[in-house]
């Protein structure tokens, strides 16, 4: 059922330019901008109604934002001329180059998971991490991260969400690099939306074969022994996500990991009982002071969670700080990276 719907929704959108083709069935609302109604059913099939809906509905306020009409949300991201700013102080000071090259200089970092509820069959069981990649506006880092793609190995590999550049506007860009990226990564892949995601971009990145976990949730199976990966829609900005759904029919006893583009939904994930929560959306600041003090995090949590391994409660939880970089293409103190998540059985 669900292999029809991604495929009857790809065909409509997979290519954002069908949207100004003649003859393509559109509905104004009230600033003008254009809904299809076609996608909107397609996507009420694949999310349900009040999904699809939310998430509709808060990107065009999102977007009368930008273009000075409707609700101010504020996020930096979201600010006209933040890039401009950031690029020219940092070109007073004659840095801008120097954060450009470090923008592309991808570690690649190794975590071990250890739980008593790993079953023994998945000890060794290695998860490839890849967060923010930011794809159409931080080329030299993708480029850099398809080299590296092709000399590691793992089992499965999820992606923490942000893969367009902007938080608004055209999406072709993203869904191409995104296809360039997934040729090179071994399958299969499971992901997030986050908050520089449309919800538009859902039929383009399953149709490159990403099982995308929107309050859902999937169980891996090792020789009948299993653990189960959950996902949620985008916490920081859209508010979307339900952990409550994606939890659902997961047993208290069996290794659960969350996916979620952001860390900050730590204290209901934990409470939800899972093991283990991926995310990514701070980049560890980013641009960071020595020693890797990140100025700002965007996010509203605990500084000890803006970056790598962390505990709370019962629950491990891992913050990428990511492959690509927001607003400007830079990094100070704070490279990018991909992680290696291996588990380990204590049994």
């Amino acid at each position: 059922m669900l292999g029809t719907i991604y495929s009857q929704v790809a065909s409509r959108v997979h290519d954002e330019e069908k949207f100004d083709s003649p003859g393509y069935r559109r509905s104004s609302n009230r600033q003008g901008r254009f809904v299809d109604e076609d996608v909107s059913e397609l996507l009420e099939k694949r999310l349900g109604r009040l999904h699809a809906k939310l998430r509709l509905g808060i990107e065009a306020d999102h977007e009368a934002q930008v273009f000075g009409q409707g609700i101010n949300y504020f996020h930096i991201e979201n600010l006209k001329h933040s890039d401009f700013a950031i690029r020219a102080c940092l070109r007073l000071t004659g840095l801008y180059g120097r954060g450009q090259r470090n923008a592309s200089q991808i570690a690649v970092k190794q975590n071990d998971i250890r739980s008593m509820k790993i079953p023994k069959r998945f000890d060794g069981y290695t998860i490839l991490h890849l967060s923010d990649l930011h794809v159409d506006s931080s080329q030299d880092a993708i480029e850099r991260l398809k080299i590296i793609l092709q000399n590691i190995n793992y089992d499965l590999c999820v992606l923490t969400g942000d893969y367009r550049g902007k938080t608004f506007g055209p999406y072709k860009a993203a869904l191409a690099g995104m296809s360039r990226v997934c040729a090179e990564i071994k399958k299969p892949i499971y992901g997030v939306l986050g908050n520089h995601d449309t919800i538009r971009m859902l039929p383009g990145l399953e149709a490159m074969g990403i099982r995308m976990l929107l309050n859902e949730c999937e169980t891996l199976e090792v020789n009948d022994y299993r653990i189960h990966l959950a996902g949620i829609d985008d916490a920081h900005f859209y508010r979307a996500d339900n952990i409550e759904k994606a939890a659902s029919g997961i047993p208290s006893d069996e290794f659960s990991i969350l996916l979620s583009h952001t860390p900050e939904i730590y204290r209901p994930a934990a409470l939800a009982d899972f093991d283990l929560l991926l995310s990514g959306h701070t980049h560890g600041g980013q641009i960071c002071l020595p020693g890797g003090i990140p100025i700002a995090l965007d996010s509203v949590l605990p500084r000890f969670m803006g970056a790598g391994p962390w505990k709370y409660r019962d629950m491990v939880g891992y913050t990428s700080v990511g492959v690509g970089s927001s607003v400007v293409p830079v990094r100070f103190n704070c490279p990018p990276e991909i992680t290696l998540h291996c588990l380990r059985s204590s049994k």
